[in-house]
């Protein structure tokens, strides 16, 4: 059977990273390893990190396209699972990796992001669910309908292939937001993008902190200028970190 690595990129995540390194500790059948790429954190994530039979590198640079790419670089498994610190996965994870990817016209696969804390946020993940969709529906309707294109971001756990991860380019290393829609966008030229219909539990803590509709407002935002070629570095100053 094809072997899982699972990449996570982390900066100051105390908060989640022992409930995430815990879960992926229970998944059946097991990861063959998790790589953390840290973006030298300034708490206690090394330490969490390092108390769990982990691969843990530290990155010169704290962005995730950077750290995500240095993860896959020393990976060793067949298949790539790029993991949010702060996102639960269910324990059947790398079956459902494995059995996604037998399909060879399928190059890049994600879970469905369900936004919880206090409460599920049914609204934000409805939301999320429908803009892997229409998304690309309206910013790059040719692929959307004629070669299978949907966007994905980095909530959902995406995984691939390690040889079309590399084939494609990997990550853009100048990207210091929309990373994971223009990997989608490159390795929807090797095959097709897949939501299957699984979540994983992603942290709402953007919407706690910004409110409900200035969240929305900015994603949405963000993702209607990327699309009209607007700059991601730019576009990052309205997009700050939440920790």
């Amino acid at each position: 059977m094809a072997t899982v690595s699972i990449i996570i990129p982390t900066l100051n995540e105390e908060k989640y990273l022992s409930s995430t390194l815990e879960c992926l500790m229970q998944l059946k059948p097991p990861a063959h390893e998790i790589i953390i790429i840290d973006g030298t954190s300034q708490d206690y994530t090394q330490q969490i990190a390092c108390s769990y039979p982990v691969i843990f590198k530290t990155s010169a640079k704290a962005q995730r396209s950077v750290q995500m790419n240095l993860g896959a670089e020393i990976a060793g498994g067949e298949l790539l699972c790029f993991l949010h610190a702060d996102t639960l996965v269910p324990l059947n994870l790398v079956e459902r990796v494995r059995f996604t990817l037998l399909d060879e016209q399928i190059a890049l696969g994600g879970f469905i992001s369900l936004m919880k804390g206090n409460r599920t946020r049914w609204l934000t993940t409805s939301l999320n669910f429908i803009k892997t969709y229409l998304a690309p529906f309206l910013y790059r309707p040719d692929r959307f309908f004629f070669h299978h294109l949907r966007l994905l971001f980095g909530d959902q756990a995406m995984f691939c292939r390690q040889t079309d991860f590399f084939h494609c380019g990997g990550f853009n290393d100048n990207l210091p937001i929309m990373e994971e829609a223009d990997l989608c966008i490159k390795m929807n030229r090797v095959g097709k993008i897949k939501q299957i219909n699984q979540t994983v539990i992603s942290s709402d803590r953007r919407l706690a902190h910004w409110g409900l509709w200035k969240a929305h407002f900015i994603w949405f935002s963000i993702c209607a200028l990327w699309a009209l070629r607007v700059s991601p570095i730019w576009l990052k100053k309205f997009y700050t970190e939440i920790r």
